[in-house]
């Protein structure tokens, strides 16, 4: 997850707060892994561009900032590997998601991998048949579907390699 996902999530998710940041029980922020720096720069950007207000009661989410979590929450839907798949990597998935949607383009890959699959080439995987069902579902209700093709291989991929 990238500085800025973090640092949106943290302060659509705030509980215990403190000036409108999220903190631990000691009034600490809670973004252990980036440098103050880093956070610092992020932060005056994120306010730049309207996704947060600096107040002087502390950072809070705007609107434009809440409408864009909002929908990143909803398209980062996660899904689980089908428990009836088999072992065989016998489904090719060819993908062409343009790069105005590379969220999407990016959770599809992520979900790709947790299936089981590997890449041939980068928009080319292979992996065990049937994609879930709510997944196939999910990627007709963002709008990938015509994005998407799937073919059934008669055998095994490693059947493919190891003949070549």
């Amino acid at each position: 997850m990238s500085i800025v996902k973090d640092i949106l999530a943290e302060l659509w998710n705030t509980e215990l707060n403190y000036k409108g940041m999220r903190v631990n029980i000691f009034g600490i922020p809670i973004f252990k892994k980036y440098s103050q720096r880093s956070l610092r720069g992020t932060v005056d950007r994120l306010a730049r561009n309207g996704m947060i207000n600096k107040e002087k009661t502390g950072i809070i989410l705007s609107l434009k900032g809440r409408k864009y979590v909002e929908k990143r929450i909803d398209m980062l839907e996660s899904f689980e590997p089908p428990k009836n798949s088999s072992k065989k990597k016998t489904l090719l998935v060819m993908f062409d998601i343009l790069t105005d949607r590379k969220a999407e383009r990016e959770w599809f890959r992520w979900h790709l991998k947790k299936f089981g699959y590997i890449m041939v080439q980068k928009s080319v995987w292979v992996g065990p048949d049937p994609l879930p069902e709510d997944f196939k579902e999910y990627v007709k209700k963002i709008n990938l579907k015509d994005c998407i093709k799937t073919f059934k291989l008669a055998k095994d991929y490693g059947e493919y390699k190891n003949s070549q």
